[in-house]
């Protein structure tokens, strides 16, 4: 994982800046992997120290226990009122080790507007000496007052390729085609399903089925894996077009199994599924219960896929 996320762009131009003496003193990282992001800032604050892998500088950013490069909240954490105040505190002392200091701000998209307000003039004018590495999953709940100060590097989803090599480094002999198709070029993601011995394929493969849809879907009402389960769900019915249209050559799955599924889903049922399940997934993530929005869901696509049958 680590030589994906020095392959990204915010580590490089980060690298870049420093070299050139041209750092922003207020650096936001946009990256949308929420689970390796505080990773992907550790590294950052070791391309802003110039820290050689293997050296002491580099191994106690690893740890978070270098003097001049302090991470804010605890991890799993979110940045209160208190540690605001404390930031600020710190930030007028000057570095221990060398001729700057680092403050690396994790989860910022999650940091209240009461926060974020509280630190918006240190973030504006720095004391001397002093930088800031924010990182957020997304900007929108960042503050405009915020972004304006902040230089932004936006890092996109990784390839499919890039995924699924970065997998095959760390599950060395593990079938990660699936799993990276899957992905949408999230690697927390991909390993989620990887490590899940497929079971979001299965648990999709059997939705799709149609197969007494309000039984599956009050057995599966407290499965964890949502947002796996909507990846791998996508990705079948992904297959599935694949299939209808005549464009097998790009899938990434095969079997029988997805053959006598793809015999039951016109291609217009397929595209219509599509939209739902996309229009399910945004309802998940505004706290829908997910049993109900499952029964919803399995409804609507059965509704699909015998009106296109019809038609066909």
């Amino acid at each position: 994982m680590r030589e994906l996320l020095r392959g990204c762009s915010a580590y490089r131009r980060i690298a870049a800046d420093v070299a050139n003496g041209c750092a922003a003193q207020t650096m936001l990282v946009l990256f949308p992997d929420g689970k390796f992001l505080r990773p992907l800032l550790r590294e950052c604050a070791k391309a802003f120290f110039g820290a050689a892998e293997g050296g002491r500088t580099a191994e106690l950013i690893e740890k978070e226990r270098y003097a001049d490069c302090l991470f804010f909240p605890a991890e799993g954490a979110k940045l209160t009122a208190e540690e605001g105040t404390r930031i600020l505190d710190e930030s007028l002392l000057r570095p221990v080790e060398g001729d700057k200091k680092l403050f690396v701000l994790d989860a910022f998209s999650s940091v209240t507007p009461l926060v974020q307000n509280k630190l918006l003039k240190v973030l504006e004018e720095p004391p001397q000496g002093t930088w800031f590495l924010l990182g957020a999953e997304t900007e929108f709940s960042v503050l405009p007052t915020v972004l304006s100060r902040a230089k932004k590097f936006v890092v996109p989803p990784f390839s499919e390729e890039e995924i699924a090599r970065a997998l095959l480094r760390a599950h060395p002999g593990a079938e990660t085609k699936a799993a990276a198709a899957a992905s949408g070029g999230i690697y927390s993601l991909a390993e989620s399903l990887l490590s899940g011995g497929g079971e979001a394929f299965r648990l999709a493969e059997a939705f799709l089925s149609g197969k007494e849809p309000e039984a599956f879907c009050r057995r599966n009402a407290d499965y964890e894996d949502k947002r796996g389960f909507f990846a791998a769900l996508t990705l079948l019915l992904r297959e599935l077009l694949f299939l209808r249209t005549g464009q097998e050559r790009y899938a990434a799955l095969g079997g029988e199994s997805l053959r006598v599924l793809a015999a039951e889903y016109p291609a217009g049922a397929v595209i219509a599924a599509l939209e739902r399940t996309r229009e399910a997934e945004k309802q998940i993530r505004f706290n829908a219960n997910f049993g109900q929005c499952l029964y919803s869901l399995a409804i609507g696509i059965g509704e699909d896929r015998i009106k296109w049958q019809r038609l066909s």
